[in-house]
């Protein structure tokens, strides 16, 4: 009984009802309604508030173009603003609520800025904002970040999944109205594989909204014959639901499919996947839109495109009004009159731009030449229009045609520019197409039934048959051209009245003329000077009268004046959807390490370090923070022995007769002389004789090393020795392999880590001696009665100190061993937090010193670059500017305040000195509490650092706003003479 609207006929499914709420008030619809049809069945025209002038706003489209009926849906974490009602499907208990108003949608209080118009014109907010400018900050951002945006974020973390997946085919159709239908037969036809997507929930485009007639059935009859075909062949896949929102490189396109928008709940189902498409070849078949004519108060509730009248009258079985007036510059518009006739919907006047006689007959109308709409009337619907020659008639819709642009939005994605048709008096695709991509149909100008039809299958025949399939011999479907003719008429001059180009963002004829008349005149400086086309519609309805107008401006022709070109995506896509199953701990890919679970079992607290997770720390007992946590696995290990999984390093196995001197071109000092036992320590250069890694590279055998590398450069690492191999010296005899997944290792440091050693490593494979296996030693060893392990004696902590290999599948029941065999002498694991704390006390470069702008000069390290051999970044390393006396060099620093702790980033300010970076001397890298020295220490870069031992400079920080004094010492704070590592 609300259904005031409804009247016979549709595709609608009357057995089913379906009830909803708009903005709480109880409404019903029926199965095959769309949220816009329902709402002009129950008889609700007012939908929602533009965005500047906040003025009433209706219903003005009938599919993905529409720039007005933005509804919120759903409630509570659900919730989703910014929806378009012509594109979401009714739905039993579907709520939805008008957005972008405060106060109710009818009495909305922001709509006293219309009354303020006069002042806010295109391009105020540069001329307004800027003064005075102590306002900017405190009163203009505050109001605008309060006033701007659409809809609102519930905030709440979303309930709905998300996914991605990828899809393969021979040929790509997008679009299933009547040539892209003819187009996927034509195509499935052949054997070919077949994807078919088009963004409604109902296939056949324009043929459900008309009354034309296909191989003599009904357009929608046949329509619904050939998706049937199609959908019993393996070949093919239909997607519906599913916008086509990208044309990106190499045949591949971007795809959004509503999986389960339609339904009440997901059932657990993902709501949309965003599908990554692979074609062979494409067809785009993506129909037309058709453009509005501007006039005075064009924008009231109750103004309508014309075809989307008819889409509401024969597709859904509703009529927009009770008394209709058609507006038209084509003979389109005549149709929609037709239609609306035969459906008993009184038809007011047929209000034609053109001077000629009528089109067609139409019972009861009146036929209005050359005359247009000047002015209408109704605050929150249309109640009158007011023609050019002055006469007023009561309207309660009017419905306006403009003509058609084709949809040629994907045809720009990769730079492509349409051009100008003359005939149409619109943009069609020029050559410059993606890859493997035709275009048919309406999308290609040909805007009638048959040569839509009949295009289609000929481009997709074309398509596969360059794939080498055999063109299907069955004939085209048989339809008539129906009648189209037009003259262009952008708007109609209507005095002071303003005339609307952009609906939602509340650009007037007015407003493109100013922004003419300042200048503005290029249609990029167009587009943002006005803002029109920069709504969630990417100006479908606004652009092209916006263009034509400038164009009267500057006296030159449409094509003179330009347009602008597409970028994805063509529909707003939901953030939801692009990270899709990339949320919460999925955000991105993590590893663990082999001992996870142990660490986790045992208090970890784990840290993202790229993509693995290592344990930071262990909690233990009562300690209250971190720092307790920290300070006691220090200690614990300089003390007696501690346990660390180290697995993260990159591990890459060289292998080859010519392995040796293969290092010797990528590291900077010399490999080629190690001995079969021992480990190195090595540095790379980038090819301009910048610092790019260090690691350590043990010889294993003579033609075989091992490479550990910084767990952040891992990969970097791997894939430069890979292109140095393949591409620089594609001669050499050596293979490589990155062995870090297949390795669990474990760094063992401490006084007692030989003591905990010994009884882990068999005795038969290996002498722990320190004469037996001295510092810098490796080899092939077993463990734990047979397990076979690699074992280094390298420190990173400054301690004695060894690193133990095994097989990944062993790892946690390695941290279990070694833990338990640590037990009489009080083994702690220690974490990635106690490994900087002590490395810094050591005087270890690490990533904060290794930044990308230091030299090995700069670290202490430029006897390490030897000049007896050639490496990559030898020669550039040894530019002068590069080897400069004065250069930055690596040292340690303390507060002469001991009480006082270093902050990372300060910078070094000689006493005396002002602090401007004219007198910046240098900088802090690293900083840490030293629990054996009870006072922070930090490591950093200072000039000619290496001559200023024990001199005072200041540590600024304007970031933190502080200053302290720093006493220059050696970056060696512990055990600088290296003694407990050679023990």
């Amino acid at each position: 009984m609300s259904q005031v609207n409804r009247i016979k006929g549709g595709l609608v499914d009357r057995s089913k009802s379906l009830d909803f709420t708009f903005n709480g008030k109880s409404m019903t619809g029926y199965a095959g309604d769309t949220l816009a049809s329902a709402l002009l069945a129950n008889g609700q025209v007012l939908v929602g508030r533009s965005f500047k002038y906040h003025r009433p706003r209706g219903i003005l489209t009938a599919g993905s173009e529409e720039p007005n009926a933005l509804v919120q849906l759903r409630s509570g974490a659900a919730q989703e603003p910014n929806t378009r009602a012509t594109m979401t499907e009714l739905f039993d208990g579907l709520t939805a609520t008008s957005q972008n108003h405060r106060g109710s949608l009818e009495f909305d209080l922001m709509a006293v800025t219309d009354l303020a118009s006069p002042f806010l014109a295109a391009g105020f907010y540069y001329k307004t904002f800027m003064w005075p400018a102590a306002f900017w900050e405190k009163v203009y951002e505050p109001i605008i970040r309060a006033s701007a945006g659409l809809g609102r974020l519930s905030m709440q973390d979303d309930p709905d999944t998300y996914d991605k997946g990828f899809l393969h085919c021979d040929l790509l159709v997008i679009g299933a109205g009547p040539s892209g239908l003819a187009a996927a037969l034509a195509g499935a036809r052949s054997g070919a594989r077949v994807i078919l997507a088009d963004e409604d929930f109902a296939p056949g485009g324009r043929l459900n909204s008309e009354t034309l007639e296909v191989d003599g059935m009904a357009g929608a009859d046949w329509a619904a014959q050939a998706v049937a075909e199609l959908a019993a062949m393996d070949n093919v896949r239909l997607m519906t639901r599913t916008s086509v929102y990208g044309a990106y490189d190499h045949g591949v396109y971007g795809a959004l499919e509503r999986c389960t928008d339609h339904l009440p709940g997901s059932g657990g189902k993902p709501r949309q996947v965003l599908w990554r498409i692979y074609s062979k070849r494409a067809v785009l078949a993506a129909g037309a839109t058709e453009r509005p004519i501007a006039f005075g108060n064009n924008d009231r509730p109750g103004i309508m495109m014309a075809s989307a009248v008819r889409t509401y009258v024969n597709r859904f079985g509703v009529a927009p009004g009770k008394r209709v007036a058609v507006l038209t510059n084509n003979d389109d518009g005549w149709r929609t009159a037709q239609d609306l006739a035969a459906k008993g919907v009184e038809i007011a006047a047929i209000i034609d731009t053109r001077d000629r006689p009528a089109v067609c007959d139409v019972k009861g109308a009146r036929h209005v030449r050359g005359a247009g709409v000047v002015d209408t009337a109704g605050r929150l619907a249309l109640k009158r229009i007011t023609l050019t020659d002055g006469q007023m008639i009561d309207v309660d819709c009017l419905a306006v045609s403009g003509g058609w642009n084709p949809t040629v939005h994907l045809t720009c994605h990769q730079r492509g520019r349409p051009v100008w048709n003359e005939d149409l008096s619109a943009f069609v695709p020029g050559k410059d197409l993606p890859q493997g991509m035709v275009v048919a149909g309406a999308a290609n100008g040909n805007l009638t039934l048959a040569a839509a039809l009949d295009e289609g299958r000929k481009a997709a025949n074309a398509q596969i048959k360059d794939l080498g399939f055999t063109v299907s011999r069955k004939a085209a479907p048989k339809a008539e051209d129906e009648a189209y003719e037009g003259a262009p008429k952008w708007h109609i001059p209507s005095g002071k009245k303003r005339a609307w180009v952009d609906f939602q963002n509340d650009v007037t004829v007015k407003d493109v003329k100013l922004s003419h008349q300042e200048g503005f005149r290029s249609v990029e400086h167009l587009k943002r000077y006005t803002t029109t086309g920069m709504a969630t519609d990417q100006g479908k309805t606004s652009n092209i009268p916006a263009l034509a107008i400038m164009a009267e401006c500057t006296g030159k022709t449409i094509p003179e004046t330009g347009t602008t070109i597409f970028r994805p995506p063509y529909t707003p896509i939901p953030i939801g959807a692009l990270a899709g199953r990339a949320r919460g701990t999925d955000f991105r890919p993590y590893r663990l390490t082999p001992s996870h679970e142990w660490a986790k079992a045992h208090g970890a607290t784990f840290v993202e370090v790229g993509n693995w997770l290592r344990a930071q720390w262990f909690v233990k007992g009562n300690e209250k923070g971190w720092r307790d946590s920290v300070d006691r696995e220090v200690l614990n290990t300089r003390q007696s022995v501690g346990i660390c999984d180290v697995t993260t390093l990159g591990k890459i196995d060289i292998q080859g007769k010519d392995a040796a001197e293969f290092l010797n071109k990528v590291y900077a000092n010399g490999f080629a002389k190690l001995a079969v036992g021992r480990v190195r320590y090595g540095i790379m250069l980038r090819e301009d004789g910048i610092c790019y890694d260090d690691g350590t590279t043990a010889r294993m055998g003579e033609n075989h090393f091992v490479m550990t590398t910084t767990t952040a450069n891992a990969v970097l690492v791997f894939r430069r020795m890979e292109f140095v191999r393949q591409c620089l010296f594609p001669d050499m005899d050596v293979h490589l392999i990155s062995t870090t997944d297949a390795w669990a290792q474990f760094a063992v440091a401490g006084p007692n880590a030989r003591k905990l050693l010994e009884k882990i490593v068999d005795a038969d494979s290996q002498d722990m001696s320190n004469e037996g296996f001295p510092f810098m030693a490796c080899g092939e060893v077993t463990v734990c009665g047979g397990t076979p392990a690699r074992l280094f004696r390298i420190s990173f902590s400054g301690e004695l100190a060894y690193e133990v290999a095994v097989p990944a599948r062993y790892g946690n029941s390695m941290m279990e061993a070694l833990m338990k065999a640590g037990e009489e002498f009080g083994a702690c694991p220690y974490g990635t937090e106690a490994l900087g704390v002590m490395r810094i006390e050591k005087g270890h470069a690490a990533g904060n010193e290794l930044d990308g702008r230091t030299t090995a000069h700069m670290l202490g390290m430029g006897r390490m670059v030897s000049s007896k051999k050639d490496c990559i970044g030898w020669t550039l390393s040894q530019r002068p500017e590069m080897m400069r006396e004065d250069a930055e060099k690596l040292v340690g620093f303390r507060p002469v305040d001991r009480s006082q702790k270093l902050i990372a980033g300060s910078h070094f300010i000689n006493k005396g000195d002002e602090a401007t970076m004219a007198n910046d001397q240098g900088w802090m890298t690293s900083v840490a509490w030293s629990p054996s020295l009870d006072h922070s220490v930090g490591l950093g870069f200072i000039k000619s650092g290496d001559t200023r031992m024990g001199e005072i400079v200041r540590a600024v920080s304007p970031v933190h706003d502080t200053e302290m004094e720093v006493e220059i010492v050696s970056a060696h704070f512990i055990d600088p003479e290296g003694e407990r590592l050679r023990a």
